[in-house]
């Protein structure tokens, strides 16, 4: 899965499993760390991110694949590179026929919210983390200690 050496570590992302994390979302850990983490996150065609706002930039970058970002009536796809600003609240949703595959650095935290506007839920780094080794745990996984090594 991984190789090491002193100052480089190789992570071979498409030996990792698609962890689910909601109806037509999963993502692979790519690097968490104590201000944000780094994923590809997988978004079927019709699942939908709920609205959220990011503490922190987010960077995102379309592997393949279509995502619509709702509010800006944008649709992004393959090749294409988007930047959220600190504060930026969005929603955004699958669309066409094949899996949406992002590349994701997150800074700070996301906050969720729910159909009512009220705070539904929180992700971080360390969230994101627990997702990670708990599906790990449950699956008889090893742990891939690189990707955590900022966190204790």
């Amino acid at each position: 899965m991984t190789s090491t050496t002193r100052d480089h570590v190789l992570l071979h992302t498409d030996e990792i499993a698609w962890i689910p994390t909601g109806p037509g979302k999963s993502f692979r850990p790519i690097r968490f760390d104590r201000d944000g983490w780094t994923e590809l996150m997988r978004v079927e065609p019709g699942a939908y991110v709920a609205p959220h706002h990011h503490t922190g930039e987010v960077h995102g970058f379309n592997i393949s694949g279509r995502r619509e970002l709702i509010e800006a009536g944008i649709v992004v796809g393959p090749g294409d590179y988007v930047y959220e600003p600190v504060d930026n609240v969005d929603s955004w949703s699958g669309v066409g026929d094949e899996p949406c595959v992002i590349h994701i650095r997150v800074e700070g935290t996301v906050e969720f919210f729910g159909d009512d506007g009220t705070l539904a839920g929180v992700a971080s780094s360390q969230t994101q983390q627990k997702i990670y080794l708990d599906w790990c745990h449950d699956n008889g996984i090893q742990p891939d200690p690189s990707l955590a090594v900022a966190l204790t």
